[in-house]
């Protein structure tokens, strides 16, 4: 794994090396694609915590928040990936607002995009009127800033 400012947006970026496995795969042999928005789901996770320095678990306790669920996600599905091939994810944030954020997946085999995916998420914790509920949050400015910045790999 590995990050760097993206040039458009100066956001981090994380690198990450996926191996598909089998079980990532349909009976051809390609990745079924709903396995992608698990990668995704792994590469996000990854991404705050090279920002943060946290892991998630640790976020979770420090920032007192559920997390960050999906509430809109689309992809484009370019070329296949099969059972064996090391493909290449990278993963950013292109836009932070109140409570919600925009991250961008681009996966790689070889020299042509796999995948282009997009993600929309919000940083959600216990609605303090039915604690059995999430609401919205507003993004803790520290998390954000912590994008703007580049750290050394973990």
């Amino acid at each position: 794994m590995s990050q760097s400012p993206r040039p458009d947006t100066g956001m981090l970026t994380n690198t990450r090396t996926i191996r598909i496995e089998w079980g990532h795969c349909d009976p051809a042999g390609i990745v079924f694609y709903p396995r992608y928005f698990e990668m995704f789901e792994s590469c996000i996770a990854a991404l705050f915590e090279h920002a943060t320095g946290l892991t998630k678990y640790q976020m979770l306790k420090t920032y007192e928040f559920s997390g960050f669920p999906v509430v809109q996600a689309r992809a484009q599905f370019l070329a296949p990936a099969k059972y064996g091939d090391d493909v290449i994810a990278e993963t950013s944030i292109s836009e932070f607002r109140r409570s919600s954020f925009d991250v961008h997946h681009r996966v790689f085999n070889g020299d042509r995009m796999a995948v282009d995916g997009f993600e929309t998420r919000v940083w959600v914790g216990a609605d303090p009127d039915d604690p059995s509920r999430i609401r919205a949050k507003p993004i803790p400015a520290e998390v954000i800033a912590s994008f703007a910045r580049t750290r050394s790999p973990v």
